[in-house]
């Protein structure tokens, strides 16, 4: 199962501020800023996948002891598809260490802030290694969905189990607790559709998919 692994930079202070809840708000731009650079200087970015033939109409992944994909949304988002990209990714556990810290140190919005950024941070693992991924994809004439996570749509979060399995998560130190968490925290798992089929940019995905509209984390659409 390849390894990614990619230096993280920057960490996106708008991301970061759509994270936090603070979109719109008027917010001390310096402590986002040093929260981004924190979390940039202590993350551990890593992700792993793998590939599997994909069966649509059973909406089941070949690998060993087969996995069924349950949930309407999930078969939506997959129809079509031949093969999917199983992935996890995570920036390890020392931004979740600083947090604490700061939390126990009075810091209360500068924690808060600090765990908006890492889970920027997270998400621009995730990102990159996509954009890793893709143009091998595209050499077989194959176009990738958008990823999709367990507990988006009908998809329950039992699929983590399973997930975290086939995309060789434990590779990079990612683990399940009784209760579905992922940790280290800041950690992603997603399934990746591949299909021969071009996705038009009118298809909806991300937050323009899901029907939760009240999210503060939401992001608002272009004009």
């Amino acid at each position: 199962m390849p390894i990614f692994n990619a230096p993280l930079t920057a960490v996106d202070a708008k991301e970061t501020r759509r994270y936090a809840g603070l979109a719109k708000a008027d917010f001390d731009e310096t402590i986002i800023r040093e929260a981004c650079e924190e979390a940039a200087l202590l993350a551990g970015p890593r992700g792993v996948w793998h590939r599997y033939a994909y069966d649509c109409q059973r909406q089941t992944i070949d690998a060993a002891e087969g996995v069924v994909l349950a949930g309407t949304a999930i078969g939506r988002h997959l129809a079509g598809c031949e093969s999917v990209i199983c992935l996890a990714a995570t920036v390890g556990e020392a931004i979740e260490e600083a947090v604490t810290r700061h939390f126990q140190e009075g810091r209360y919005a500068y924690s808060t802030i600090l765990d908006a950024a890492a889970t920027a941070a997270v998400e621009q693992t995730a990102d990159a290694l996509e954009r890793a991924v893709r143009p091998a994809v595209a050499k077989e004439g194959l176009t990738m969905r958008w990823r999709f996570s367990p507990g988006y749509g009908d998809w329950p979060l039992t699929g983590q189990t399973d997930l975290l399995r086939i995309s060789g998560a434990a590779e990079i130190g990612i683990r399940l607790t009784e209760s579905l968490m992922l940790l280290p925290r800041k950690s992603v798992t997603a399934v990746i559709g591949l299909s021969r089929q071009a996705e038009t940019s009118a298809a909806p995905h991300g937050c323009a998919a899901c029907s939760k509209t009240d999210c503060p984390a939401r992001r608002t659409p272009p004009t």
